[in-house]
């Protein structure tokens, strides 16, 4: 196995131009784990750690660009304002001192339907910001995930940045684990909402072969919303929309039984999730809601 080092963007390019196998390591947290267990024997890795613009962030007028090698634990202190949805995943990931190493873009890159930030990142609308030596272009996140552990990015292509879309009003993430760290997700949901343009976008991780998003339950709950009135009213929404969004979200999964846990616990598990963050963001945005109508 060859190690490549690269120093800047540019060598890293041109390095995953010539060796289109090479693997990227930044944070290794994923890939280590698979080389230690002799799951994967990559020609060469592909070592980014020395590019520094992988490690930074910059907060635009409507969104964040966030560099791929961003660690978890600078998203959970110096994102959460801007990517709540994101912030909360961070803090369920494995360890602090993973948190410390890992990156979304080792999620990306993955592309493991249980990666942590799938979810969050649904729900966000984000786009993933993929460039090789031929030019640069953003993927939509709907669009990335193209199959188990398989993304759509070319073989000479490297994850730069994410980005992400300022969150407009709440957003929550759960995650079922069989213990509260250092765990894969059994299953996991996201949620946000989008009050400017009146809709609501979902993220489920590990409950379907790739990252998947319940888009009935999506399209079913924006116009409930909008038929009763409740993003104008700020009123409570009704147990049955609650219910009914919950059964859409079980119905989106296409889970396996395995080692975690069965195919029916995932869909169960994935319900109760979406019903309960659902509460959780509209109780949020309902005190928002108050507490701009005591300000004016």
């Amino acid at each position: 196995m060859d190690f490549l080092r690269p120093a800047s963007w540019e060598e890293a390019l041109a390095a995953k131009a010539e060796h289109p196998t090479a693997v990227p390591i930044a944070g290794g947290t994923d890939v280590m784990v698979e080389i230690n267990f002799d799951h994967r024997r990559p020609e060469y890795l592909l070592d980014l750690s020395r590019v520094g613009d992988l490690h930074e962030w910059e907060a635009g007028e409507d969104s964040v660009r966030l560099g791929a090698s961003v660690p978890y634990t600078r998203i959970m202190e110096e994102l959460r304002a801007e990517l709540p949805g994101l912030a909360l995943a961070s803090h369920t990931v494995a360890s602090p001192q993973i948190r410390n190493r890992g990156g979304v873009g080792g999620n990306l890159g993955t592309a493991s339907p249980a990666g942590d930030a799938h979810p969050a990142l649904l729900a966000a609308g984000a786009e993933v910001e993929a460039e090789s030596v031929r030019g640069s272009r953003r993927i939509p996140i709907d669009e990335f995930y193209t199959g188990v552990k398989r993304n759509a990015l070319g073989p000479d292509e490297l994850i730069r940045a994410v980005h992400i879309k300022k969150a407009d009003g709440p957003q929550q993430f759960s995650k079922v684990g069989t213990r509260n760290a250092m765990v894969i997700a059994v299953c996991a949901f996201g949620l946000a909402l989008h009050p400017a343009s009146r809709t609501v976008r979902t993220g489920i991780g590990s409950a379907a072969p790739t990252p998947v998003r319940a888009r009935a339950a999506e399209e079913f709950l924006n116009a409930a919303l909008e038929e009763g009135g409740f993003w104008d009213n700020g009123k409570i929404i009704t147990p049955s929309v609650a219910r009914r969004f919950a059964e859409l979200c079980s119905a989106a999964c296409n889970p396996i039984d395995d080692v975690r846990g069965t195919a029916s616990y995932r869909r169960h598990a994935v319900g109760v999730m979406a019903r309960r963050t659902l509460t959780w963001t509209w109780e949020s945005y309902r005190g928002a809601r108050r507490t701009s109508k005591g300000a004016a």
